[in-house]
């Protein structure tokens, strides 16, 4: 069954949107929460599976968007601004695809303009759509910047990203100060040194 069509309308910003969460989703959660060894029925866990349904419809938002979709209103009035446009410290928070538990952290994002800007919030929500979904850190470096080089058409895309995974920090290897940083390079900051040391610069590496 396709849930996201059913909860087209759902906002996870009003917190009187409270959609309905399906049986079999409720008896999913009431089965894992069996299988970790605790009681359902319980009072503290009784309407959990509700939540747990409403969270991961929050959680998974970005599968109900095309982050594209943020970079359609463009500017082609700049003023003759020819550097670099960037956005840095971007917290953003995701789910690991392979364990089901958080991605924390920031994002550094920078373009450099050929004939088109976007508002500067827009990064951001290009980001965030592709962050609200299960994800690998790796995948969601490459889409944030492959987005941004195909719908801006600037002469370079840079996006950084640092951050903690729940899988190493909570589980396993247990490595609670660990973070991942994975980079996406394209145009001229791939393939001219001096503009990727320029942008590797403001972003503070």
């Amino acid at each position: 069954m396709n849930y996201i069509h059913e909860h087209d309308e759902f906002d996870p910003d009003n917190p009187l949107n409270k959609p309905d969460v399906p049986e079999d989703v409720q008896e999913a959660v009431r089965t894992l929460i069996r299988w970790a060894g605790d009681d359902p029925t319980r009072e503290g866990l009784v309407d959990t599976p509700k939540r747990v349904g409403r969270a991961w419809l929050e959680f998974c938002r970005g599968n109900q968007e095309d982050p594209a979709m943020h970079l359609a209103r463009q500017f082609e009035e700049v003023g003759g601004y020819e550097e670099i446009v960037m956005l840095k410290d971007i917290t953003f928070s995701s789910h690991c695809e392979h364990h089901m538990v958080p991605i924390t952290g920031v994002a550094h994002i920078a373009y450099l303009p050929d004939k088109k800007i976007v508002g500067v919030s827009k990064l951001a929500r290009v980001l965030h759509g592709y962050a609200n979904r299960l994800q690998v850190q790796e995948r969601l470096t490459a889409e944030v910047a492959d987005c941004i080089w195909t719908h801006l058409e600037p002469r370079g895309v840079a996006v950084v990203i640092e951050a903690a995974h729940g899988c190493m920090t909570g589980r396993g290897v247990k490595v609670p100060d660990v973070k991942m940083v994975t980079s996406r390079m394209m145009g001229c900051f791939l393939d001219d040194h001096r503009s990727r040391k320029e942008v590797m610069s403001l972003m503070g590496y």
